[in-house]
């Protein structure tokens, strides 16, 4: 079992940037993936982003590119995204999530990830 936690979610402006985490516990070894999914008002969750636990390698949505970056800290069993310059559209609900099968070669679909957190709220003022 994987226990996730999101934090650093909140009211900010335009333009702000913002740094979501993401502690992870429990079996953090079998972790494989983990990724970021957002969920706005009256739309379906979507990818945002994902990084290889061991590897540290990050993959974006094409939407997010160049805006958005993710890290992790390993000692810390902890994923983080970086928001720079937001914007009202990236007001949602922010989801981590971990795979530790590894057994998927896309990682862009809900469906590769076992354990989620409860998410964290983004809104952004205009």
């Amino acid at each position: 079992q994987v226990q996730l936690v999101e934090s650093g979610g909140g009211l900010v402006q335009a333009g702000d940037s913002l740094r979501l985490s993401c502690a992870a516990s429990g079996r953090t070894n079998s972790i494989y993936v983990m990724g970021w999914f957002r969920q706005a008002p009256g739309k379906e969750r979507e990818f945002v982003g994902c990084i290889g636990w061991s590897n540290g390698r990050a993959n974006y949505a094409d939407p997010v590119k160049g805006r958005f970056t993710i890290s992790r800290d390993n000692a810390k069993n902890t994923m983080y995204l970086e928001v720079f310059r937001l914007k009202p559209e990236d007001t949602a609900v922010y989801y981590c999530a971990a795979d530790v099968s590894g057994g998927f070669t896309s990682f862009t679909f809900e469906s590769a990830y076992e354990y989620w957190g409860q998410g964290t709220q983004v809104t952004v003022s205009s």
